[in-house]
């Protein structure tokens, strides 16, 4: 509080308090709450990041079994479980997002609607990471993309973890790896996978230069550059409109 108290731009208080992240939160979930309700269901979140996300990780997000939801309406997400999921999607290499997402691809069901994960022996197996890749695969098929077959895939995961069994992945496994993030973008987030396949230079410089900043906070940096960008555009559109138009105002 000190820290915040003294430093002219709150913007560079990064670790305890940022408006640039408040208001990248906030404006992510309004962009997604469409009836303005402060709650989103599944086919609301279905479209954060230009679609992003698989069916299957959405459909596991709302039977809450990486964390129970705050919201006490059935099927709806509220602001606080949005944060968590943020948080975690965008910053894959935090230890609070690795378990997020380790619990939530653990004990899936097949089209069979079998629980492959019968002992709950909490290890990441071939087959529960084969029913995330599924609809990956499916996703590039249907982008007329060349698709990349799941026994390549899991190559590349276990060369990018090296666990210490090469028939499973454990918590410990991933949290001992700098590529760990990357494992679930393969799984259930086509545009992060894609991105991770054709790696942009700039970027990978920018994250040499500015090694102590997060991937959250490089996120919430671009985002907040962006949605300025919109408003300024928007303002001006504005202000040079005879009558204002209420469905263009700010959320606040």
């Amino acid at each position: 509080m000190l820290h915040a108290d003294e430093e002219e731009d709150i913007n560079k208080v990064l670790r305890y308090f940022s408006y640039e992240h408040f208001y990248v939160i906030y404006c992510k979930f309004w962009e997604l709450d469409t009836d303005h309700d402060f709650l989103i269901d599944k086919e609301n979140l279905i479209r954060y990041g230009n679609h992003a996300l698989t069916y299957r990780i959405v459909d596991r997000i709302f039977s809450q079994v990486p964390r129970k939801f705050t919201s006490k309406v059935e099927g709806k997400m509220g602001y606080e479980d949005f944060v968590y999921f943020i948080l975690a999607e965008e910053d894959k290499s935090s230890e609070p997002s690795l378990e997020y997402w380790y619990v939530c691809a653990l004990s899936l069901y097949s089209q069979g609607f079998k629980c492959i994960d019968l002992d709950g022996n909490g290890i990441l197996t071939r087959n529960e990471m084969q029913f995330f890749y599924e609809e990956q695969l499916h996703r590039m098929e249907c982008m007329a993309q060349e698709p990349v077959l799941f026994e390549d895939i899991l190559c590349q995961i276990i060369d990018m973890i090296k666990p210490e069994a090469e028939s499973y992945i454990t918590l410990r496994d991933l949290k001992g790896s700098k590529l760990s993030g990357s494992v679930f973008n393969i799984l259930f987030n086509l545009n992060k996978f894609m991105a991770f396949e054709t790696r942009d230079p700039f970027l990978i410089r920018q994250e040499r230069e500015n090694p102590t900043l997060t991937e959250w906070d490089r996120f919430a940096h671009r985002e907040y550059i962006r949605l300025s960008m919109e408003d300024d555009v928007e303002d001006a559109s504005n202000g040079s409109a005879e009558v204002w138009d209420e469905s263009l105002e700010a959320p606040f």
